[in-house]
């Protein structure tokens, strides 16, 4: 109303994906991927470019984790906290005995209790994915367990 200007730090860049005509094979820029990614997320099969950058691996984890139903978000959601719980748990343990000064062999049983711990805590969160028919994949890509790791827990 005043038209005095707010932020001149602030300012809005808008993208026309419409307007984006370049094919995969034609994106050269991280720019241009994420472009390439957004304009065409509904109709992809696969995230392409997830081999030349981690970031794009993350991004088909989230995609992923997005597609969930209602009820497998919610059980999925649980399983994390239950999963992040015991890892602040393990954490609390871990940073307690280490100040406390521990002698050498204690901390050696310590880190193998927690590395087996971290790993009956995942199993536990990929079980009640699995009991909750989440798909093998989407366990896969939540807990970075192997697909036949996954299937195992039967």
């Amino acid at each position: 109303d005043t038209h005095e200007v707010f932020s001149d730090k602030l300012r809005f860049i808008f993208i026309e994906l419409p307007s984006f005509n370049k094919e995969e094979e034609e994106c050269e820029t991280d720019f241009e991927r994420w472009i390439y990614i957004l304009k065409n997320m509904e109709t992809l099969n696969r995230l392409p470019f997830k081999a030349r950058k981690a970031v794009f691996e993350k991004l088909e984890k989230i995609v992923d984790i997005a597609s969930l139903s209602k009820e497998e978000r919610m059980k999925y959601d649980e399983s994390i906290k239950v999963y992040r719980d015991n890892l602040a748990t393990i954490s609390f343990a871990e940073n307690k005995g280490l100040k406390r000064g521990r002698e050498e062999g204690l901390k050696e049983g310590i880190e193998k209790g927690l590395k087996e711990g971290r790993k009956e805590g995942i199993l536990s969160v990929a079980r009640n994915l699995r009991s909750g028919g989440m798909s093998v994949e989407a366990i896969a890509a939540a807990t970075g367990l192997s697909i036949e790791e996954i299937e195992q827990l039967d």
